[in-house]
């Protein structure tokens, strides 16, 4: 499982046997998320708050360039 990086004690990360569309997990503790890259948005989550789903997605956008980057260079290598 690739780690992207820990930001605000949330990490990002692939699975390495990922599938399209480009997403990203997100976990902190025992709560998880998934979000799309390309079409922001909640594809799931278990845990989370409404609050901690908005900082998420918050810090998904901000970062969304290094994201997919991260994507490409992983599963298109």
């Amino acid at each position: 499982m690739p780690t992207v990086f820990y930001v605000e004690g949330f990490r990002f990360f692939f699975y390495s046997n990922e599938h399209l569309p480009k997403h990203i997990h997100i976990e902190k503790a025992e709560k998880t998320a998934k979000f799309n890259l390309e079409n922001i948005e909640l594809i799931k989550s278990s845990g989370f708050n409404a609050s901690e789903l908005k900082q998420i997605r918050n810090l998904v956008e901000e970062n969304n360039d290094i994201l997919i980057q991260k994507w490409d260079e992983f599963f298109n290598s």
